[in-house]
């Protein structure tokens, strides 16, 4: 009986979210509204069973000596961030959230660094002629290089606005817009994909689950 009373309801909530494609109405609304306050809370509850009171509550009474103090720190910059809502001391607010997004910008950046700009670097790095025992893989393989490291360059030449882009420069920068054209276009392509992968789900769930029609 439960299971149908569930289906029922996510097959409400799924039609009232596409009744968007119509046009706004309030079951969109209402819709919308429930996402975004059930996401909260389930954020708010997995932080703090996960991460606040595993951390903060328990370590408090398991570690001892410096361990314990050096708790103090996160403890009092979340009370920080939280005296947002008091007017009169929302400015400490501000001392935790630049904490935050420093700390968050110095990981993000050596993250990104070591795991995304130097492994693209080094995948740039090719040779541009292909020794191989069989012609048509040489050839295949030595034309995909050139695309590899040329659509690289002609690719920062675009973003190199220290002269005009003009004769050779221009016309690098011309190729350069292409291929990002080209990038974003399959980008977007695959964005699209995995939407409307979502939607047969969707639809997939409403015949057969719901309706029991496949």
């Amino acid at each position: 009986m439960s299971n149908i009373i569930w289906t029922w309801v996510a097959a409400f909530f799924t039609l009232a979210i596409l009744s968007f494609l119509y046009k706004d109405n309030p079951f969109y609304k209402f819709a919308e509204h429930v996402y975004v306050g059930s996401s909260a809370a389930f954020m708010v509850l997995y932080v703090w069973v996960f991460d606040a009171y595993p951390k903060l509550v328990i370590g408090f009474t398991e570690k001892v000596g410096a361990q314990r103090y050096l708790l103090i720190i996160p403890l009092i910059l979340s009370i920080f961030i939280l005296l947002r809502f008091i007017k009169p001391l929302s400015w400490l607010s501000r001392w935790a959230i630049a904490f935050t997004v420093g700390m968050a910008a110095g990981l993000g950046i050596t993250g990104l660094t070591q795991g995304f700009l130097v492994p693209q670097v080094q995948a740039s790095i090719l040779p541009l002629f292909v020794k191989g025992t069989t012609g048509g893989e040489t050839i295949l393989y030595t034309f995909n290089n050139w695309i590899i490291v040329f659509g690289t360059i002609f690719t920062i030449l675009y973003f190199y606005f220290s002269r005009e882009h003009k004769g050779i420069l221009g016309i690098s920068s011309k190729v350069g817009i292409t291929i990002l054209m080209i990038t974003f276009g399959a980008s977007f392509g695959y964005t699209i994909m995995a939407r409307i992968s979502l939607l047969i789900g969707r639809i997939y769930f409403l015949l057969h689950n719901w309706l029991k029609l496949v």
